[in-house]
This record gives C-alpha cells, sequence and structure tokens, in this order.
C-alpha cells in the first residue's frame, strides 16, 4: 500500500511536460501523489472532443493544443490557474468502471468545494450534469473549476483546473468543456484575494484530509513569480576570489601543479578543488563567474541566509590530494593531443587527479563555454564559439586509444542551438560505438529547454545510461539554476525511464537544504524510475558562487545510500567528494550494464 500522500508545488510547468511526468508516476510508481502547478497556455481536449469547440488557430494567439486520454471537451490552462494532478491508487478499486470513475470525481469535488469554502467562498457546489465546482447554483451558475480525469487499474491521471487569477478572456477561445450556456469565473473575479500559494495551501490540506490517511510529505519550488526566475545569472564580473584559505605550502604547491600544467589544469594544494579561474585561459582570456548579489538574493527568497565565510577551513574528509601522477599526465597528453575539453578540468573536480590516474575522464561536447550560469557551478559562461564538427570523431578517438570499458560524455548546455546540442551527442555514441563496439556509453545530458524531440535524438542513439542531474532539492531549484527546473528534470527522466534507458541522476547537498528534503528528492527520482544516483558535497568555487551553507558529515552520505536503496534505486553512489562521473563505471557494472547494440540506420 502507499504511504504518505507526496505533494509537490511545481510552480509553471509546461504541459506535455507535466503530462509524460504524470504517465512516468501512473505507470511505475506505487505512490500516492498530488502535483500542484501552473502552465503556460494550452488548450487541452479528450479524445471525443469536438473540433468545432476550438475558436482559434492556438499557434496564433501564441498557445499549444494537446489532445490528451481524459473524459471531456476542450479546456485552457495558463497563468493564474492552479492545476492540480492526483496520481492515487484508491483502496479497493481495480477497474475505471463508471461508477467508480463518479465516485472519484464527486471525492475531487468536494476538496475543492471544501477549500473554497476555506478561502471565504462558501457557497460553491456541484451542477447537475456538469463535472466541476460552480457557483451561483441558483442564478446563473459560474464554472470555477473544471475537472477530467481518467480512472485505470484503480490508479488515476490527470484532476482540475481551479481558476484563481485566471485571465478570462482565454476562454472566448473555446467552448470550454463544450458548454455555451454558462461561463467560468475566477476567485478574483468573486472578489476573493487569495494568492496562488494560499490557495495551493487550501487544497493541499483537504486532499491530505481524503487521501492521505498516513499524512504527507511536501516539497516546493520557489513561490515568487516573475520573468528573471528562469533567466541566468550574470556575467561579466571577473573571475571572483579562489574559495578556501591559503597557506605558503598550499600556494607552493598549487603554482608548481599550474607550471606543470601549462597554465590550464590549477589545483589547491589540498586538492579539494580546482581554481581555474585564478588562472588565464590559452586564449588569454578568463573565466567568468557568477554574479554574487542575484545569487544571494535568491537564495534568501528561498529561506537561506548567510553561509559559512569564504576561505572557512573544509572538514579533514573534504580535502583530496593533489597527486600528478603517471598516469593523471598520461591521460593529459592524450586529451590535448585530440584537442578535447573535460567537465573534469572545466567544472573543477575534486577527484581528477584520482580518476584521471585510474584511466578515466568525462569526454565535454559542444565547446567549454556554456549557455547558462548555474550559482554552483565553474564552468565558463562567455558567449560560446561555433560547434566543431570533427569534435565526435576525435572523443571516439580517445576513448580507442585509452581503451575504455566505459566511456561518459557529457555537455555545455546550449540554449543558443535549436536543438541544444543533441546532434553531437547521437554522433559522438555512433562514433564511439563504430570504434569500440565492446565500451558502454553513459551521457551527462542538459535538459534541452524540455524539449522532447531533442531528448529523442540522444535516445535514439541509445546511450546505455542516461544522466541527467537534478543537482538540488525542489525549494532551491530557482536559486541556484535559474533557466532549468526541479519538474523539467523529473520529466526529462521520466521519459528516458519510460523509453527504457538506464536513468541516472545527481544531487549536490551543502547548499542550504535539510536531509529531509533531500530524502524527498530521493523519493521523487526513485518514483520515476532513476537506477543510479550520486550524492556529493557542494565545494565553492569562487566569491562568486554560491556560498556554502553547510559541511554535510561522511555518516549523512551513507544514509543516504540506504534511504536511496530502500526506495528501490539499485545504486546510490554518495559521498563528500562524489561527483556525477565519480566511480561511473562501478555504477554501470552494479546495474549489470551490457553494451547496447548500435541502432540500425533507417
Amino acid at each position: 500500500m502507499p504511504g504518505k500522500l507526496q505533494v509537490r508545488w511545481l510552480g509553471r510547468v509546461g504541459f506535455r511536460e507535466a503530462l509524460d511526468l504524470q504517465r512516468r508516476l501512473w505507470a511505475h510508481s506505487a505512490e500516492n501523489y498530488l502535483l500542484l502547478l501552473e502552465h503556460h497556455h494550452v488548450f487541452t481536449a479528450g479524445p471525443s472532443a469536438d473540433e468545432a469547440n476550438l475558436l482559434v488557430d492556438p499557434a496564433e494567439v501564441g498557445a499549444d493544443c494537446v489532445r490528451i486520454d481524459r473524459g471531456g471537451d476542450f479546456t485552457y490552462h495558463g497563468p493564474g490557474q492552479l492545476v492540480g494532478y492526483p496520481i492515487l491508487t484508491l483502496p479497493g478499486r481495480r477497474g475505471g468502471g463508471l461508477a467508480e470513475t463518479a465516485a472519484y470525481v464527486c471525492g475531487l469535488e468536494q476538496v475543492l468545494i471544501d477549500a473554497l469554502a476555506d478561502l471565504g467562498l462558501p457557497d460553491c457546489g456541484r451542477l447537475r450534469g456538469y463535472p466541476g465546482v460552480w457557483l451561483d447554483l441558483d442564478g446563473t451558475p459560474r464554472k470555477i473549476a473544471a475537472i477530467g480525469v481518467r480512472l485505470s487499474r484503480g490508479r488515476t491521471m490527470h484532476g482540475f483546473a481551479l481558476n484563481v487569477e485566471t485571465d478570462l478572456s482565454w476562454f472566448d477561445r473555446i467552448i470550454p468543456c463544450g458548454i455555451r450556456d454558462f461561463r467560468p469565473t475566477s476567485l478574483r473575479a468573486e472578489g476573493c484575494a487569495a494568492t496562488m500559494r494560499e490557495v495551493a495551501d487550501a487544497v493541499a490540506r483537504r486532499a491530505v484530509e481524503r487521501w492521505g490517511e498516513a499524512g504527507c510529505d511536501r516539497a516546493d519550488v520557489a513561490w515568487r513569480h516573475r520573468p528573471s526566475d528562469l533567466s541566468a545569472f550574470s556575467r561579466g564580473l571577473g573571475p571572483g576570489q579562489p574559495s578556501g584559505p591559503e597557506s605558503p605550502d598550499s600556494r607552493r604547491s598549487r603554482d608548481a601543479a599550474r607550471a606543470a600544467l601549462a597554465g590550464k589544469d590549477t589545483a589547491r594544494a589540498d586538492g579539494a578543488r580546482r581554481v581555474a579561474v585564478a588562472a588565464p585561459r590559452a586564449d588569454g582570456a578568463r573565466r567568468v563567474a557568477v554574479a554574487a548579489p542575484r545569487s544571494r538574493a535568491r537564495l534568501a527568497e528561498a529561506g537561506v541566509d548567510g553561509g559559512l565565510r569564504l576561505g572557512e577551513r573544509k572538514p579533514s574528509w573534504l580535502r583530496a590530494r593533489v597527486d600528478l601522477n603517471e598516469g593523471y599526465l598520461r591521460l593529459r597528453r592524450v586529451m590535448r593531443r585530440h584537442d578535447l575539453v573535460t567537465v573534469c578540468e572545466e567544472a573543477g573536480c575534486p577527484n581528477i587527479f584520482e580518476c584521471w590516474g585510474a584511466g578515466t575522464a568525462t569526454f565535454m561536447l559542444n565547446g567549454e563555454r556554456c549557455t547558462r550560469a548555474c550559482g554552483f557551478c565553474l564552468v565558463d559562461t562567455r558567449q560560446p564559439a561555433p560547434l566543431d564538427p570533427g569534435e565526435p570523431r576525435r572523443v571516439a578517438d580517445a576513448v580507442a586509444e585509452m581503451r575504455l570499458d566505459h566511456a561518459v560524455v557529457t555537455a555545455v548546455a546550449r540554449d543558443d542551438l535549436a536543438d541544444g546540442g543533441a546532434a553531437a551527442f547521437a554522433e559522438t555514441i555512433a562514433a564511439i560505438r563504430s570504434q569500440s563496439p565492446g565500451t558502454t556509453v553513459e551521457v551527462l545530458v542538459p535538459d534541452f529547454r524540455g524539449d522532447a524531440p531533442s531528448l529523442q535524438t540522444v535516445l535514439s542513439a541509445s546511450p546505455d545510461i542516461l544522466n541527467h542531474n537534478i543537482e538540488t532539492v525542489a525549494r532551491l531549484q530557482r536559486a541556484v539554476r535559474p533557466s532549468a527546473g526541479y519538474a523539467r528534470s523529473l520529466a526529462l527522466l521520466a521519459r528516458s525511464a519510460s523509453a527504457g534507458h538506464v536513468a541516472k541522476s545527481g544531487i549536490i547537498v551543502g547548499m542550504g537544504e535539510d536531509d529531509a528534503e533531500v530524502d524527498l528528492t530521493l523519493a521523487d527520482l526513485a518514483a520515476v524510475g532513476v537506477s543510479i544516483v550520486t550524492i556529493g558535497q557542494y565545494l565553492r568555487p569562487t566569491s562568486h558562487h554560491v556560498p556554502v551553507a553547510r559541511w554535510v558529515p561522511p555518516e549523512s552520505f551513507e544514509r543516504w545510500r540506504e534511504v536511496g536503496t530502500s526506495l528501490g534505486i539499485d545504486h546510490v553512489e554518495s559521498g563528500p567528494l562524489t561527483r556525477s562521473s565519480y566511480h561511473a563505471a562501478d555504477s554501470a557494472a552494479a546495474v549489470q550494464l551490457t553494451p547496447r547494440a548500435h541502432p540500425t540506420p533507417a
């Protein structure tokens, strides 16, 4: 039996992303979920909807239009409307007959009726023959909430749309739910000034009363809505100051490493963080880091204040050792010879000496400049250069030369490209398979702005592992990765797992979350079918990056390994210095990965 009701406020989410996330939770997870969110402008319709009830060309008014597997005619979703998707296993229900569906719809209506009464609208109710929630039943009825559900095998999908401060003129572009006689209304139009958060809280409380016998677990993304929520951090402030104290010994060691690596691979003496921002790049430019003022404001909005002072000494368990070993130097020569970029260098991974010494590295495609600027990441954020068409082949050459059993390939985010850089992943997978058919291939992809066809380009190349990092808990998403989103990352992972791929994700801790929030993130990753999770401590690269909120002790990482396993995740690589590709080959072996066959060209 499912445990607590998992309530998630996800903010504004693309309809198709939310739909694919719903479908995966419905099909894969036994947990009960209530997803609360807003959509961008979209018209939706059930399979039997009358096309005559759509009065405009959606594209001309800046909206999408999607046919879905629920009952009902055309309806509208958009900003200012609270959409709820209960994904529930109903007790004692095995089918989805008319009587069962009617009983469930009645219960869902009651949740909304009770919540609206709590908000000061006590006269809401049902209108015979018209599903949904209505006002002024004895006068001219006005519809304030639409309901459209699917019930199959005792499990529910889809749900309700409650107009809070919706622009009601959008309903003039359709015949809402095929009803010509009555018009929609909203809380705001009825004189109720409740905020979206207050409405979501009221609905969640009543939903937990009805469906959460064991209580609920709740996680929310940031509530503040403004255009800059999804904008990148400011650029151009210069490199910032390296984090951590610097003793004479550490300075000498760092300078020796810098000289040995020709100004590119710089490292702190304690090995905790490579500080490439302090050294010029080969082209004479300097790496640009995150703007501190905006990141601080977003953290404050997410409930994170202050953080450890810059330069505070790291605990003993976070001090990696600089080791310019022969394996490291040999692999560095391979990378330079093939003119390749690695995330190990660009993101300042503390494990670079260990991993390169063992002959493993993570190749980075599409250049070394990212179109985003996440608050924790050291990768260059200047204007990206044109793509290098020979890069996939050179990666494959290096993989063959290194005789890798398991190759990890990632890329910067390229929002300037129509496909987000997906084609380079597909080409690289094909090139590696051509030269090294026995090598398993793991790709660590960006979110492609939620574009399903771009993701499909990668999946069609048949990688052995599809890795995409969710990075942090729901509450901190907009604070530390404002151009991404919690629901978007879950949807990408859900799509990958639904397509039959081994899905992998990673979490960084120490940016202001608490242990319970990490537990909920692990639960969400498990619910969409993620097989491998990495968890590691955040280390602040420079003074322009998000501060470290806490040093997480080793026992917490051990506990999360147990929590993840108990949730059904096959392998959890969890430790203070763990990063996305750390021990990647071991993780692949843990899920008994074997190389996929190369797809046959069409």
